[in-house]
């Protein structure tokens, strides 16, 4: 499975495609399989997220998406050290810090 991942332009955010846009949660990502070249020509040419590439991800045994690199989960999650700083991006409370 190949996602995208990138950062918005205007809050630095890590995003991750949706199919159709760019969202902060990384379980709104969807697979682009063999696309991921074409959908990260025309969004780098819409000027929508900054430096966007393609990882590999897999699905958990709730099938959420999780990337599947270290460094890329902790764009995803948070950090791994303190479980208190880590990021809940399907709680609704955290929804409203990107801009």
């Amino acid at each position: 499975m190949k996602i995208l991942t990138g950062n918005d332009l205007k809050s630095g955010a890590v995003t991750w495609w949706t199919g159709y846009d760019w969202s902060i949660h990384v379980e709104d990502a969807v697979d682009v399989g063999d696309q991921a070249d074409s959908i990260l020509a025309k969004e780098e040419a819409a000027r929508r997220v900054n430096a966007p590439y393609a990882i590999d991800a897999t699905r958990d045994e709730d099938g959420n998406v999780r990337p599947a690199h270290i460094k890329d989960r902790v764009r995803a999650l948070g950090p791994t050290v303190r479980p208190d700083l880590t990021l809940k991006p399907a709680d609704p409370d955290h929804r409203d810090w990107v801009i």
